[in-house]
């Protein structure tokens, strides 16, 4: 696996897509910065990390999605490898908040962000983009977010959180591509937070709603049961999660 380290960048998946587009890159290329400036989130949201405390990566796949409506799988797929990973090192309560964020104990430790690039017929290339909140003890204004180091009370290696990562998501995409079977909706659906559980949304409107998640489709959008017991369908942007 070609691995990439970079001191400081303005973000893994901007310079994982540009040296793409100038040269022949290996399949599970990986791209590792110490300080990501400019980190990208879900919806244009900043990905804010302490210099040196955590892992912000990205990682090349290829040669997996074979057409468009294949490309929420990867979410889950990726979503599912990190928690799998996570475990390895004792993290507990682990969820994923709809679409992909990663959770311990209902706090926020990771994010995922993926860029599919559409290159021609049948050909979709995606960059992933991973944060993970390490050994970074102060969140100042993000009551949400925590880390492993506080969460374990301990400080983690981050190369072999990196190596256990990317093994994870190397043998489950593997997997998928080879046709394999392994049902990722089902797992993705026993981690995903708040399922058949009551909670508060926002909807663009800023109008608050009481709903129960039903699940998410394959297209990616959440599928929540309303009160008067109708069932509708959101894409990531008409909704928010209140918790």
């Amino acid at each position: 696996m070609n691995i990439i380290k970079l001191n400081a960048i303005d973000s893994t998946n901007s310079f994982l897509k540009e040296i793409l587009l100038q040269q022949y890159l290996e399949n599970f290329t990986v791209v590792v910065a110490e300080n990501q400036i400019k980190g990208k989130g879900q919806v244009g949201a900043i990905w804010v990390s302490e210099n040196g405390k955590n892992l912000t990566f990205s990682v090349l796949i290829k040669d997996s999605l074979a057409e468009s409506n294949e490309v929420f799988i990867l979410n889950t797929i990726v979503s599912i490898s990190v928690i799998k990973a996570l475990e390895k090192f004792k993290i507990k309560k682990l969820a994923i908040k709809w679409p992909n964020d990663i959770l311990s104990e209902n706090k926020k430790i990771a994010g995922i962000l993926i860029e599919n690039i559409f290159k021609g017929f049948n050909e979709i290339v995606s960059i992933v983009g991973i944060g993970l909140n390490v050994n970074q003890l102060q969140f100042d204004n993000l009551p949400q977010a925590s880390s492993l180091a506080i969460l374990n009370n301990q400080i983690f290696d981050k190369e072999k959180l990196l190596e256990e990562i990317l093994f994870q998501i190397k043998f489950h995409v593997t997997q998928f591509s080879k046709g394999i079977k392994f049902n990722f909706w089902e797992e993705y659906h026993t981690y995903l937070f708040k399922k058949d559980i009551p909670c508060v949304f926002e909807n663009l409107d800023k109008k608050q709603f009481l709903g129960i998640i039903k699940g998410v489709t394959e297209f990616g959008k959440l599928n929540v049961l309303l009160e008067d017991d109708s069932e509708k369908e959101f894409e990531i942007k008409e909704l928010k999660m209140l918790y």
